[in-house]
């Protein structure tokens, strides 16, 4: 008998203790989730220097891996992330089967082609191979960029989803090299060039302003980088606190002091 109560109030601990486990995180604390540059230093900035004033419990979460934030988000792991423009948004959703919701821009990060082995476009050899992001959205904004300057034509109406299979003429014959966007600063000398994401040539200490072969305009671009969240939070009291300050004046100059043009604020 005494054996049995015994395993009884074990199970009963185990089960308390999976309880808690399972309990979530602090509800008055938001969860926002990031890529490290420069999201999660933008996040880390605002935590520590704005967010307490505000009334704000904040916890940055760093990704190394993109991909990996918005199932994090739709799974409830996170109460936002940011590290994301619309367009990849809803490619995103469509896979997912999620609805995230965009809440607001914060900056841009100019896409931009480098090369190490030529210094201007007119030096890419006939035949040169140029690396490009894989996932769809970034491909077709690399694929854009090449086309403004002339470099390869689209085929009419598919620049927003844009494939190498809609290059309409390619007057040099360029070769592209699908690959994760992360890869791509590492894979630099591999090919003639690369279009490579603004957070990623950060990270690989390329200066889009110094060493890009072309970058692409800020004029009406619709790849901002934004906070997301879920249908059920875009409203919440502790998001609308932490886009305000995002798009602050602190924040502001923050990134315009730090990024120096590699970053611009939305």
């Amino acid at each position: 008998m005494l054996r049995k109560i015994t395993a009884t109030v074990a199970a009963a601990g185990l089960l308390f203790g999976l309880a808690a486990c399972g309990s979530g995180k602090d509800k008055d604390t938001l969860v926002v989730g990031a890529t490290s540059v420069p999201h999660a230093e933008i996040l880390d900035y605002v935590k520590t220097n704005l967010a307490e004033k505000a009334g704000l419990k904040l916890e940055v979460k760093e990704f190394s891996n993109y991909e990996q934030l918005n199932p994090a988000l739709k799974d409830g792991q996170l109460d936002a992330n940011y590290f994301q423009h619309k367009p990849y948004l809803d490619e995103s959703n469509q896979k997912l089967g999620s609805k995230l919701v965009f809440v607001a821009g914060v900056h841009l990060e100019p896409l931009a082609l480098y090369s190490k082995k030529v210094h201007q476009l007119s030096e890419l050899k006939q035949g040169a191979t140029v690396a490009v992001p894989s996932d769809p959205s970034n491909e077709a904004r690399a694929l854009k960029l090449l086309a403004a300057n002339q470099l390869i034509t689209l085929k009419p109406g598919s620049e927003e989803k844009a494939t190498p299979k809609d290059v309409a003429s390619n007057p040099k014959g360029l070769k592209f090299k699908e690959t994760d966007a992360a890869a791509l600063p590492r894979q630099l000398g591999d090919v003639d060039a690369s279009v490579i994401n603004g957070n990623y040539a950060l990270e690989a200490k390329l200066d889009p302003s110094k060493d890009a072969l072309a970058t692409e305009s800020a004029e009406g671009n619709p790849y901002v980088n934004g906070l997301v969240t879920t249908p059920e939070k875009k409203d919440d009291e502790k998001i609308k606190k932490l886009v305000d300050l995002l798009r602050g004046p602190e924040v502001k100059k923050f990134i315009q002091d730090k990024y120096h043009g590699s970053v611009l604020p939305a």
